[in-house]
């Protein structure tokens, strides 16, 4: 189907098409079996380096509570930055310049401050001034960082998809008397959700790797950092680093499927059903209308 974008494409394109598919093949093939080389005359393919992992201990006491100290931080991280990005995302918008300047200059410089120095900041101020356990400090300084940083950008997206709706939107709302603070929670919010779902959905997915920072320079328990234990038990790094990366991309693969399922049923439910309502099925509030077109006795009293 052709598009503005895109043009359906003809035979020879078909055939240019094919030809480059196979020989992406090809050379992906290429490179797994030169890997594979690799690693068999290094002897990383022996079956009892792989054999941990087909055993209750290694999953037990290793790569399952770090994935749950993992996922915890970032449902923690999220369930935090998501309401405080979209509330500085909002005022960035405010008719308040004060606002605007304030909202603007926080999610600048969280923005631009590297997510590990956040942690290292926020562990080293849990140290100096308060009295954290060092077993939760390491937790409490990770979300931070991941909170400050991330809240920042998707204050960016929440703002950037309120923007990206029809100007007709808000006219139509202030239009019916909606103040801004109702057009903003009734209309336009609820419609930029599907907008803002793919980029919010990818933020996830960086919080949930960027857990595996506090692991290496703080010391939390999270899957990297346990699998570094593992590891260093059963001598068997390469094969520890790969089934890490596999649960990494599993994980991954099912938030964003997650979210594209979200999108779809999103958008579903908001397709109109073409319906035209008949004068006898709306209901009328002579209030408003009065508040619209004056209080005159006629158009000509009190209109525009």
């Amino acid at each position: 189907m052709s598009s503005v974008l895109y043009d359906t494409p003809g035979p020879r394109a078909k055939r240019r098409n094919v030809l480059l598919s196979v020989v992406f093949t090809l050379l992906l093939l290429l490179v797994l079996w030169w890997v594979w080389q690799k690693m068999d005359d290094k002897n990383q393919l022996e079956w009892n380096l792989w054999e941990p992992f087909t055993t209750d201990a290694a999953w037990t006491t290793y790569l399952l509570p770090g994935l749950g100290n993992t996922l915890k931080a970032a449902a923690i991280s999220m369930v935090i930055a998501l309401p405080l990005g979209a509330v500085f995302g909002i005022a960035r918008m405010s008719d308040h310049a004060w606002v605007r300047g304030a909202a603007g200059t926080v999610v600048e410089f969280f923005r631009a401050i590297p997510v590990l120095l956040l942690m290292l900041f926020a562990n080293e101020f849990y140290v100096r001034s308060t009295d954290i356990s060092s077993e939760q400090r390491p937790l409490y300084a990770v979300i931070t960082g991941l909170v400050l940083y991330n809240a920042s950008v998707l204050a960016e997206v929440v703002r950037a998809g309120i923007l990206s709706l029809p100007k007709g939107q808000t006219e139509a709302a202030y239009a019916v008397g909606l103040r801004k603070g109702q057009t903003m929670t009734n209309i336009l919010l609820p419609q930029a959700v599907t907008a803002m779902l793919p980029a919010i959905v990818s933020q996830l997915v960086v919080i949930v790797k960027d857990t595996a920072l506090g692991g290496v320079m703080l010391g939390f328990p999270e899957l990297l950092n346990s699998r570094q234990t593992l590891a260093a038990n059963y001598a068997n790094v390469i094969p520890s680093f790969i089934v890490v990366a596999i649960v990494y991309i599993v994980l991954n693969f099912l938030l964003t499927s997650f979210a594209s399922w979200l999108e779809q049923r999103l958008r579903r439910s908001k397709k109109s059903t073409g319906a035209v309502l008949g004068e006898d099925t709306v209901e009328v509030n002579p209030a408003a209308v009065r508040g619209t077109y004056g209080t005159g006795e006629n158009t000509g009293g009190g209109g525009f």
